[in-house]
Formats: C-alpha cells, sequence, structure tokens
C-alpha cells in the first residue's frame, strides 16, 4: 500500500518543481502522527516545539519534491532524518542564545549595588568599627569576620561566652545608631 502511495506522489509530482497540497496532505495524513511522536521525544516532551519542527519537515518536503521521487518505498525514513537534523539544529540554537525570562522575572530581581555604593558602604563600616572600643571590635573580628563561633570566641579572647554574646550585641547596637541607613543589614 505503502508503494501504492510512493507511485502516485512520483507521478504527481513529475512535472511540478514543488509537492502540490494533496501529495502535501497525504503526507501529512501517512507520517504526521508518527513523525511527531519521534519529534515529541526528540524535544524532550515539549509538544509545542515538536509540532513546530514536524510542520517545518513537511515544508522541508514540499520545497523538496525530488525526495518523494526516490525509489525507496517509503519517504518516512527521510522525513525522520530531515526532522532529526531539525530538531538538533533548533537545540544548538537554543542554546548558543541567552535565557529567555519573562517580565515578571526581571520585575522580582534583585538589583545590584554598583561597585561604587558598596565601596562607600565599606568605607562607612570601617568607620563605624573605628568608633568602637577595642574589646567591642574585637568580637566582631572573631564572631563576624573570622565566623567563630561564641564559644570559639570566648576560647580565643579568653573570657566567658556570656561576656562574648553581651559585647557582640552592644557592639551591633551601636553600629546601628552610628550607621542609620545600613541598621536593616546589621543583624
Amino acid at each position: 500500500m505503502c508503494v501504492r502511495r510512493a507511485l502516485r506522489c512520483h507521478t504527481a509530482m513529475t512535472t511540478a518543481t514543488r509537492t502540490d497540497e494533496r501529495t502535501l496532505a497525504e503526507l501529512q495524513r501517512e507520517h504526521g502522527q508518527a513523525l511527531l511522536c519521534f519529534l515529541h521525544r526528540l524535544t524532550l516532551g515539549d509538544r509545542q516545539r515538536a509540532e513546530d519542527l514536524a510542520q517545518e519537515t513537511l515544508l522541508r518536503a514540499w520545497q523538496h519534491p525530488e525526495a518523494l521521487r526516490s525509489e525507496h518505498a517509503s519517504i518516512r525514513p527521510w522525513l525522520f532524518t530531515v526532522a532529526r537534523r531539525l530538531a538538533i539544529d533548533a537545540r544548538r540554537q537554543r542554546q548558543a542564545r541567552p535565557l529567555e525570562v519573562g517580565g515578571q522575572v526581571l520585575e522580582s530581581a534583585p538589583v545590584c549595588a554598583d561597585h561604587a555604593e558598596r565601596a562607600t558602604a565599606v568605607l562607612d563600616v570601617r568607620q563605624a568599627v573605628g568608633t568602637l572600643s577595642p574589646e567591642h571590635r574585637a568580637v566582631l573580628h572573631q564572631v563576624y569576620f573570622r565566623g567563630a563561633s561564641m564559644a570559639e570566641a570566648a576560647e580565643e579572647l579568653g573570657i566567658p561566652t556570656g561576656t562574648v554574646k553581651s559585647r557582640a550585641y552592644y557592639a551591633l547596637r551601636a553600629l546601628r545608631r552610628v550607621l542609620p541607613g545600613y541598621a536593616g543589614d546589621l543583624r
């Protein structure tokens, strides 16, 4: 039966430079579902992309009627080869382009401060830490800059853990007063 259809396609196309509509509709009916299933697997379940690629494959068949004049019994291998190559090209094209994002993603994206603002903030914090007593600075250095736990800071400084907690609390409180614009960041 497939051979008869191929012969009909062949006779319909001998004089045409492009595939006629009936032949293309017959190609769609005979191979469309199998082609779509094949492309659905290649696109990892993206039905819309698979449909687009199937349509592009049939467009190529329309543009190249010589493929239908093959001595082979079925055009399906040619269609699948074209479809696979189109899927590979589409995947490469997507990987070469930057990721597309919607408007909502951009609205909720955090705004990064520029380097000048960051440098200014660092200078402000250094100046504010300089106003603290040496004991408070030592605790902040151990806990926040070195990342030591309260117990480790107490052992390093040779003072009780409760004193470390108290000094850290009062040091941060003093920094909040000196740096009112940064109060939300100091916790």
